[in-house]
């Protein structure tokens, strides 16, 4: 099978899944698992990494379940993710798993009847900071401090990146928190971070704002405008930023929807998965322009 062959991706096309949960990666006597949905066809089909919120704390490679399915059965490869959690695995210690997942899956993506060049990210809340932060700094010392087994020649670039609902700014969310009373964010992000000063240097937007030469894969986010953890401004600024840097970016608005809208089943949640295949459409299209 030549795997640098032009990707063929139809979203309108349906795929029985195949779901399998595999270790990605042992690490100080605890086992990192990725859920790997496979949809069962010819292929090879595009691979996305998922990496699930918590506030950074909390959560699973189960939380997208919703979204992952209904991606896979369109005929992409979806690999979600465990990662160590604060507070015992504090900033940048997240960034670090999901770098090297994301190099993970490009080695390990024939296995899945998948295409190593076509790996995009999905991460949502607090998982869309660490996808979006290992997106513009895939070559950080700190992020790809994890060796990956083999001589496998990858890095943590992806092709593009959906955010659902991200944090792209944790100081400013935790500013917004502080001001909102909204506790259990405050001390979720002081848990993971520690300081003030790491929250504004492991920070999209700030980075953005500093003008730091870094990669810019095309991104879509989705954001519901009822959403009392990321506030408007947040993807409002981070999208003014990112096209100031000379990126490709979109906000997709759902009116009246709270945080982590797209995974309660209902027509804004497959709204926004739709938007998420067309965004994924265009990019493989692109990518295979360029072959």
């Amino acid at each position: 099978m030549d795997y640098n062959s032009p990707l063929s991706y139809d979203p309108a096309q349906r795929f029985e899944v195949q779901i399998n949960d595999i270790e990605y990666r042992h690490d100080q006597n605890q086992s990192l698992k990725a859920l790997i949905y496979q949809p069962l066809g010819n292929g090879p089909f595009p691979a996305l990494l998922d990496v699930h919120g918590g506030a950074w704390n909390r959560g699973s490679r189960t939380n997208n379940e919703v979204m992952n399915l209904a991606l896979a059965s369109s005929g992409i490869v979806v690999a979600a993710v465990d990662y160590r959690l604060a507070p015992e695995y504090p900033y940048p210690s997240q960034v670090a798993d999901v770098n090297y997942a994301t190099r993970w899956l490009k080695a390990r993506a024939p296995d899945f009847n998948a295409d190593p060049n076509s790996v995009g990210g999905l991460g949502s809340s607090s998982g869309g900071h660490t996808m979006m932060l290992s997106a513009l700094r895939p070559h950080d010392p700190r992020y790809a401090s994890i060796a990956l087994p083999g001589r496998h020649k990858v890095d943590a670039r992806v092709l593009y990146v959906l955010c659902a609902w991200p944090v792209l700014d944790p100081y400013g969310r935790y500013l917004y928190a502080q001001e909102a009373g909204a506790e259990r964010l405050v001390a979720a992000t002081e848990a993971y971070f520690l300081n003030q000063e790491a929250m504004r240097e492991g920070n999209p937007q700030l980075i953005l704002d500093s003008g730091e030469k870094v990669e810019l894969p095309p991104t879509l986010i989705v954001q519901g405008t009822a959403d009392d953890n990321v506030p408007m401004s947040i993807p409002e600024s981070f999208v003014r930023a990112f096209r100031g840097a000379g990126g490709e970016i979109e906000l997709a608005i759902f009116p009246g929807m709270p945080h982590g809208f797209g995974n309660t089943p209902g027509p804004e949640s497959e709204r926004a998965i739709d938007l998420m295949k067309a965004f994924i459409t265009r990019q493989l299209t692109k990518a295979a322009a360029t072959i």
